[in-house]
């Protein structure tokens, strides 16, 4: 019996495959309209997202085959879907995270902080989930993750050998033996402990209790800075438009469901709502994972009015010897640099809301968040080695001079092609498919009749328990998938009871990248978890309370200053019946 729930259970991903399209086909063959034709497709891709059964990329194109085979929209149209102007954005600030990830500029930065913020306990912490975070808002999730593990991971080293090279046991044999004669009238002295130790011949010694105490404590330690850096990282990411999925979706499905929107959504725009939860969250968050893993001893934790133990000036070294190994700041890490402050420059001018922007007076028309990218990326050419000033040298001179190595480039198409998520960049455009699929079917009308009767319950109570469902859910399913299949559904709901799509969209935007409980959910998690200091259990504890600040931190953005940045008190008219 055991055997043949195990191959059955070895062939789950193949009968997931195969049976849904019959399971989900009474849809298109009995009901037959285009509105269940639709469905058809959105619950199949739906299924095949959530269990992977194919490469979500995959998954991402089927609307290419589908739609046209259904009628529901001509093959052009649905590949018109997967480069619009949102992807741009999208691939435009990767190259830019690949090239400060190629030159290593993102560790500069991070190594730079820690050794400015300390290595207190608390501190320490702090520092690594302030530069997480950061660096989060700019690169991917997973690639800051994978860049700060390894340093925490060098830093809980050298504490834990610290810890093994201190203070020596001292049995419970010995804990019974007095010192005889001068070595007695030595230890009775005052001012001869070390550390409130037991010194016995000059040597600080710890009794098994003790020595089992600070054992646990370290591994404490070792949870909560592993643990606080996937925090930060998912944390992170949700500050800019750019710094993860969701957002991008989001972005996407308000320009394909609301076109005359008035480019609501930008990146200033997102900044100044969204920075400002992040900054809050982060500080909760540090303060929960403290309270779980360090403790409130300011004295221990803080360093208040006490010198650096050996352990924390072992791990300073740690840190400001990965530094030193880095070298001087190149040239080529100057350029770098120089085009991302450009780039985040043009983001932010492009459009700020309080006074006209740059692509008000360079284009007749509107220009959209991505000619930022483009004009960020485009010179990612220069050389990284300083160019030679000399304008004038002797015939003999050139001569005696070797022939100088071409310099290679800032970044390579090869390197792009490498480190670029292309599968992320498929998964947005089928997201934009299914959006507009959805609308021209007339599926997104039906089903926002069908929500009608949500009109009598209170709209902040329809956001949270939304995002209660949505973080839930993403810790099942990728955060991108997530917010692909739910975000066109709150959208015709808004829409249905007369509710500013924005008050539910932006709310559960931000949800689907709360994905704190499992080591599945999303891969900053899987990565902190293989380092072995995590259990299952330690991190579900810990992300529970975690999803709770996250629900209750955007429950105070979004009704305090995100009602008077997006006007949430009114039914906006570019939300009519028309746009969906």
């Amino acid at each position: 019996m055991k055997a043949s729930l195990k191959s059955i259970w070895q062939l789950k991903n193949r009968v997931i495959l195969f049976c849904t399209p019959f399971i989900l086909l009474p849809l298109p063959l009995i009901i037959g309209t285009p509105e269940a034709g639709c469905a058809y497709i959105i619950g199949l891709m739906a299924v095949y997202w959530c269990t992977e059964v194919l490469p979500l990329a995959v998954t991402a194109l089927l609307p290419v085959i589908l739609f046209p085979m259904l009628g529901i929209m001509e093959s052009e149209e649905v590949c018109m879907q997967y480069l619009k102007d949102t992807n741009m954005l999208f691939v435009g600030g990767l190259i830019v995270a690949v090239a400060v990830e190629h030159w290593n500029l993102h560790k500069r930065i991070a190594l730079r902080v820690l050794l400015i913020i300390g290595v207190r306990p608390a501190l320490l912490m702090l520092g690594f989930m302030g530069v997480t975070a950061f660096l989060s808002m700019w690169i991917s999730n997973t690639a800051t993750t994978a860049m700060m593990v390894p340093i925490v991971q060098a830093v809980l080293e050298q504490l834990n050998s610290s810890q093994t090279e201190g203070p020596q046991i001292l049995s419970s044999d010995e804990q019974t033996l007095q010192p005889e004669g001068e070595d007695k009238q030595l230890a009775k002295q005052p001012g001869k402990q070390a550390d409130g130790h037991v010194v016995v011949n000059g040597l600080s010694m710890l009794t098994e209790a003790e020595r089992s105490e600070e054992a646990a404590e370290q591994r404490k330690m070792c949870r909560g800075l592993t643990l606080c850096v996937c925090y930060a990282a998912s944390i992170g990411g949700t500050a800019t438009l750019t710094g993860t999925g969701p957002n991008l979706v989001l972005k996407g499905q308000m320009s394909q469901l609301f076109p005359d929107n008035g480019d609501v959504i930008n990146f200033a725009s997102w900044f100044g709502f969204a920075f400002p939860n992040m900054i809050l969250m982060l500080i909760l968050a540090w303060l929960w994972l403290q309270f779980v893993f360090i403790g409130f001893n300011f004295k221990k934790t803080w360093g208040c009015g006490a010198v650096k133990t050996e352990k924390e000036m072992a791990a300073y070294s740690v840190i400001r010897e990965e530094h030193r190994r880095l070298g001087p700041m190149s040239f080529g890490e100057m350029s770098v640099l120089s085009l991302f402050t450009l780039l985040v420059v043009l983001w932010f001018t492009r459009d700020p809301g309080f006074m006209p922007g740059w692509a008000t007076h360079l284009f007749r028309s509107d220009a959209e968040c991505h000619s930022g990218g483009v004009c960020g990326r485009t010179p990612l050419r220069p050389p990284p080695k300083a160019p030679r000033l000399c304008f004038r040298s002797r015939s003999s001179d050139r001569e005696a001079q070797p022939p100088q190595a071409a310099s290679p480039a800032l970044l390579t198409w090869k390197v792009v092609q490498k480190k670029l998520p292309w599968n992320i960049v498929l998964l947005l455009g089928g997201g934009f498919a299914l959006a507009e699929g959805s609308k021209v079917s007339g599926l997104s009308k039906w089903l926002g009749n069908q929500m009608t009767p949500l009109h009598t319950v209170p709209t902040w109570a329809i956001a949270i328990i939304l995002c209660l469902l949505i973080a839930t859910f993403t810790e099942c399913a990728s955060n991108v998938t997530t917010a692909t299949i739910f975000l066109p559904i709150l959208a015709s709901m808004c829409q249905s009871i007369e509710v500013n799509p924005l008050y539910v969209m932006v709310p559960c935007t931000l949800s689907a990248s709360f994905a704190f409980m499992l080591p599945v959910a999303t891969p900053p998690n899987a990565i902190v978890f293989s380092y072995g200091y995590l259990k299952v259990s330690d991190m579900a504890k810990t992300g529970v309370v975690m999803n709770i600040i996250g629900i209750l931190c955007i429950t105070l953005a979004i009704n305090s200053w995100g009602k008077i940045m997006f006007n949430l008190d009114s039914f906006p008219s570019w939300a009519n019946a028309t746009g969906l």
